[in-house]
């Protein structure tokens, strides 16, 4: 079943500014509505690099939820536990600046709880047959509990992504759970109750390196934009990888590319830096398109053998 994702699907309503953004101020510009949610943005970019991923998640029953079940299926993402409801699908509200960074944004998020039902029927079949599960980490407790307990029944590796950071920073015993917990630095802040946004890189590996081994989460990745990336496991493995440099055109979908390349790499055999440099190489792919989406690689192109997991 390859590599399992489980989290919500939201629509995107992103504005850009014609010209300079003036916060407080009117900004002409224009408005686009696009397939978005950290998780479903993570199972489209696996699925670009050929490795058919499973989606488990809910859309609306409405001809939007339709269109993103379809463009799934066209990456030949499996939507097999898709389920369709009711207002499934939340909304992310977001404006962005003249150098398409994110300036503010409003999430509203759906009730994900159906999907508790759907693993209490069929998560035997869903986890037991996956290679790994990447798990939005704030989704309703309950399933976040079920997803580990039939993870560590089938002895499977858990990989975190974030959609909600608040959220997320009141679960530090979930998080001991992932097999590596990936956020960015000011998530990384909101986590640990700092402010990490003037750190170097040198300096955020250290104080990572600390925090993972004091709070005994086995591994942890932090982005840092334009600053590349650090990591640290709880034996006291840390390094930092630089961002690759490359001309940028749209920072947008970075971040869930990165978790994308990384959760792969670990999936099939890569050790974590290694992780982090597929994580980097596809995030760099992404900011250089104004499409926001993962470019389509083979497996081997990121080094991975996947003949060794048939």
């Amino acid at each position: 079943m390859g590599i399992v994702v489980i989290g919500a699907v939201f629509v995107d309503i992103k504005g850009f500014p014609e010209d300079a953004y003036i916060p407080d101020g009117r900004n002409a510009g224009h408005i686009e509505y696009v397939h978005g949610g950290v998780s479903r943005n993570v199972a489209e970019n696996i699925a670009n690099v050929e490795l058919r991923p499973t989606f488990v998640s809910i859309v609306d029953d409405t001809p939007m939820g339709e269109d993103v079940v379809n463009k799934l299926k066209r990456h030949k993402v499996n939507c097999d536990y898709l389920l369709s409801l009711p207002s499934g699908m939340g909304t992310w509200l977001a404006v962005f600046d003249s150098h398409g960074d994110l300036a503010g944004s409003i999430s509203q998020r759906p009730n994900m709880m159906p999907l508790l039902d759907l693993l209490e029927e069929k998560g035997d079949e869903i986890i037991g047959n996956a290679d790994s599960i990447v798990l939005e980490v704030d989704l309703d407790k309950e399933i976040v509990k079920k997803v580990f307990y039939l993870a560590e029944k089938y002895n499977k590796k858990v990989y975190s992504i974030v959609s909600n950071m608040t959220i997320a920073a009141q679960r530090r015993d979930f998080i001991q759970r992932f097999d590596c917990f990936i956020c960015n630095q000011l998530e990384a802040g909101i986590l640990f109750a700092d402010d990490y946004s003037e750190k170097s890189a040198e300096e955020l590996q250290e104080i990572i390196s600390e925090k993972v081994i004091r709070a005994r989460f086995p591994a942890m990745i932090v982005t840092m934009g334009g600053n590349g990336a650090v990591y640290a496991d709880i034996n006291g493995n840390k390094g930092h990888v630089p961002a690759r440099n490359v001309q940028v055109i749209d920072t947008t979908g970075a971040g869930d590319a990165f978790c994308s390349g990384v959760v792969a790499a670990l999936t099939y055999g890569k050790t974590l830096p290694e992780a982090v440099e597929i994580g980097s190489f596809l995030a760099a792919s992404v900011i250089t398109t104004s499409d926001n989406v993962c470019p389509r690689f083979l497996p081997s192109e990121l080094g991975l053998d996947l003949e060794v997991f048939d």
